[in-house]
């Protein structure tokens, strides 16, 4: 078969990967446009087309998926399919163009958690499972027929970047499971209207501002958010001094203690050598690694050496 790749992260260098590693004919492979970055904001390629020129594979990288010149560049390709990857969403005129399809890899067991990031919402909604998904597009975003899923534990101590991880390998080796079958014309389809379960979890972008921590929720839920958070976008808490001054503190690596009385949430204890911990309605959560702004990440300890954190303090 004759296949283009989508992808632009590094989650989709794997599956990428994988299907030259067994040997299918990559036509071409489509990716998003250099990007500024660091802080001299020199161009920097996305990891799929570092893999792609790495191993001699054609690169388009549009910077609008209906130019008429891309399309026809892309049906000059002639496709037989298109894999998808951590890539944007397709306008219609692109993903119909191979004559097997177009599929996607999603990061969850769908149609739960559609949307651009399935990873952090699964933990931070403390769910115990989920998986990956591979789907032949459609109109709708993430609602195409399904093809296969994989499913896959959550820990109670897995954060995004561990289940990003896992979810990487297991995808890829999806994609390859996927691509077989249809290349073999070996697979059933099962719309995600029979799949439907009485309440559907969204998984949206997410910004800045929703990454601040709510001290005023159950330890559970913070502990669930922060991990969901980490590495990255990280969650953050503002650092109140007794006199007023405001340090923002970005969360990494956190354990919860659960207590039954109930605490003033926001309350700051340390000894000021070996541990920080901030209190919620119904525990505390211990603080093991953070940043402070315009500091590297570091050990609770590590900050404590530098940093006096005594009676009266507070995260807002």
């Amino acid at each position: 078969m004759r296949i283009v790749f989508m992808g632009t992260p590094d989650f989709a260098v794997r599956s990428l990967n994988i299907l030259v590693e067994n040997g299918y004919e990559i036509i071409g492979v489509i990716t998003a446009p250099d990007r500024p970055a660091g802080r001299g904001q020199e161009l920097r390629k996305s990891p799929v087309k570092a893999y792609a020129e790495e191993n001699g594979l054609k690169v388009l990288q549009p910077s609008n998926l209906k130019d008429e010149g891309f399309v026809n560049d892309l049906k000059a390709l002639q496709p037989d399919l298109q894999v998808v990857v951590a890539f944007r969403m397709l306008p219609e005129v692109v993903w119909q163009i191979p004559t097997k399809g177009t599929f996607n890899l999603h990061a969850s067991l769908l149609p739960q958690y559609r949307g651009a990031a399935p990873i952090n919402w699964a933990i931070i909604n403390g769910e115990e499972e989920t998986g990956v998904t591979t789907f032949f597009i459609d109109k709708e975003i993430d609602t195409g027929k399904v093809i296969f899923q994989e499913k896959v534990p959550i820990s109670n101590n897995d954060n995004a970047g561990i289940l990003h991880d896992r979810l990487m390998e297991i995808g890829a080796r999806l994609v390859l499971k996927t691509v077989q079958a249809i290349e073999k014309n070996q697979y059933e389809t099962i719309a995600q209207s029979d799949m439907m379960e009485q309440h559907l979890k969204p998984a949206p972008k997410i910004f800045k501002d929703d990454c601040k921590i709510d001290w005023n929720k159950p330890v559970d839920d913070v502990y669930n958010f922060i991990r969901g958070m980490s590495p990255y976008p990280a969650a953050f808490t503002t650092l109140l001094s007794p006199q007023g001054k405001e340090y923002i503190l970005k969360v990494y690596n956190t354990t919860k203690e659960l207590d039954e009385v109930g605490q003033t949430p926001g309350m700051v204890e340390s000894d000021d050598k070996s541990y920080l911990k901030v209190s919620a309605p119904d525990g505390y959560i211990s603080i093991n690694e953070l940043q402070l702004a315009g500091k590297k990440r570091m050990k609770t300890e590590d900050f404590l050496r530098g940093f006096n954190v005594s009676q009266g303090w507070k995260c807002v």
